[in-house]
């Protein structure tokens, strides 16, 4: 599986410029011939616009439904379009993932499940209440949003449904770039899967998103790193990798569900 990562920069507030800007830099991804594309968390409109956030918020994800179903058709490319700001029929604000299959059609829609409560995320967006997992070209993968990944409950119950590839999206800042390149790195040794992290770059506000995206292997490997100005970094994975981990250290088979209190 071949992967393209957007590393991408926003504008807060503007999805009108992010729009234009996230289908041009899908575009250049798609000369890379990849098998998958992704995009960062909330690209539509930054982390996040406090006073106007149902204003620019996509409604019911048509927009991007429209422009990426679009995409994934014409390259016969699957795409995973990071989130956006997603204002529901019941009025909640959700921050919403949809997958894209390289016939176009929305193969995986995912509610952010954990809001990171110090900026006020859970004050303005409602909570998903389910995990995703989905395949695509037949690889069984998964996915989750910035701070789900702080929660391995979470990773290990889209593993336990056999996902092969962990995708993470994120607006993940530079200030805590630390926790970011180890959190990633631990969850694909402890999944022993591949995990494909595309976060964001640039400002918003005071917060400066730290970039860094990066696949890592099942054995904690580093495929590919990115640095903190906007990029596409694409990194090629080998999935028989990962049965030969899991049958060297099966940690799948090794597991005690009945000594664990969660």
């Amino acid at each position: 599986m071949k992967v393209a990562m957007i590393q991408m920069d926003m504008e807060l507030g503007n999805p009108e410029k992010n729009f234009e800007h996230a289908e041009a830099l899908v575009r250049e991804a798609a000369k890379a011939k990849p098998d998958v594309i992704t995009l960062p968390e909330t690209w539509n409109v930054g982390f996040f616009p406090k006073e106007n956030l149902a204003a620019v918020s996509d409604k019911e994800c048509e927009r991007v439904k429209k422009v990426f179903s679009s995409l994934s058709k014409e390259y016969g490319v699957n795409i995973l379009a990071g989130t956006v700001a997603n204002q529901k029929e019941d009025g909640g604000i959700y921050n919403t993932a949809c997958v894209f299959d390289r016939k176009g059609d929305l193969i995986a829609q995912y509610d952010k499940v954990h809001l990171f409560s110090p900026s006020g995320e859970d004050k303005y967006f409602c909570h998903g209440k389910e995990p995703c997992n989905f395949e695509l070209d037949g690889v069984k993968c998964s996915l989750v949003v910035c701070y789900d990944i702080r929660f391995p409950e979470l990773i290990r119950s889209e593993m336990l449904a056999g996902s092969r590839v962990q995708f993470v999206v994120a607006q993940w800042p530079v200030a805590r770039q630390l926790h970011w390149d180890t959190l990633n790195r631990a969850r694909a040794i402890e999944s022993q899967s591949y995990l494909c992290c595309t976060n964001s770059v640039g400002t918003a506000g005071t917060t400066k998103c730290g970039g860094h995206s990066a696949v890592y292997g099942p054995m904690g490997e580093c495929l590919i790193l990115g640095g903190e100005n906007e990029q596409i970094l694409v990194a090629d994975m080998d999935l028989s990798v990962v049965d030969g981990v899991r049958d060297s250290i099966n940690v799948y088979r090794d597991r005690l569900p009945e000594a664990y209190r969660l």
